[in-house]
């Protein structure tokens, strides 16, 4: 049975397709696209049915991914299915927690730049750090860039592609362990 992603924001236009998109380029390039399924979704259905902005379309495609996409909302009952649940902010994590039935449910959802790798300039003798990413609070976000210009939608699929990274280091970790 394969492993199931799903990367969740509030309308499933910006930045969960744009996540989609990195984390499926990902897999498929550690050669894992049979036993890692990747999808998306948002908090709210405002946008259902419709492509993903044209934006992210735009930066995704010149920088070479895949940008099929047709929005969604996300459904209480997929957490059955799911094995992972990526929040692009903190609001979408406690929403999506809040809609868990179970503990263990609630669990599976986690911030995407969670994973997030430290950035060059860490300094492991002194163990400081100025990666985003090991910052507390909403530097743990992906800001959304729908109400910005093209520069908030290239800033957000650095964060997505930095975090991807460790993202799929830590799927491919939990698939090793179950096949040991």
């Amino acid at each position: 049975m394969p492993y199931r992603v799903c990367f969740v924001c509030t309308g499933n236009i910006c930045r969960s397709p744009m996540a989609e998109s990195v984390f499926r380029a990902r897999v498929a390039e550690a050669g894992l696209d049979g036993l890692i399924e990747v999808d998306s979704a948002g908090t709210g259905g405002w946008h259902e049915g419709d492509a993903a902005d044209p934006r992210t379309v735009s930066v995704l495609e010149a920088n070479g991914y895949d940008s099929d996409h047709t929005a969604r909302q996300f459904r209480v009952s997929w957490f059955s299915r799911l094995d992972l649940v990526i929040a692009l902010d903190r609001g979408h994590l406690e929403a999506l927690r809040r809609l868990a039935p179970t503990s263990t449910d609630a669990e599976k959802v986690q911030l995407l730049r969670s994973y997030a790798r430290p950035s060059p300039d860490h300094h492991p003798s002194t163990g400081t750090s100025h990666a985003p990413a090991e910052s507390a609070g909403h530097d743990l976000d992906v800001p959304d860039p729908y109400y910005g210009g093209m520069d908030g939608f290239e800033e957000c699929l650095e964060m997505v592609e930095a975090a991807s990274v460790g993202l799929l280091a830590a799927v491919q970790e939990h698939l090793e362990g179950e096949a040991a």
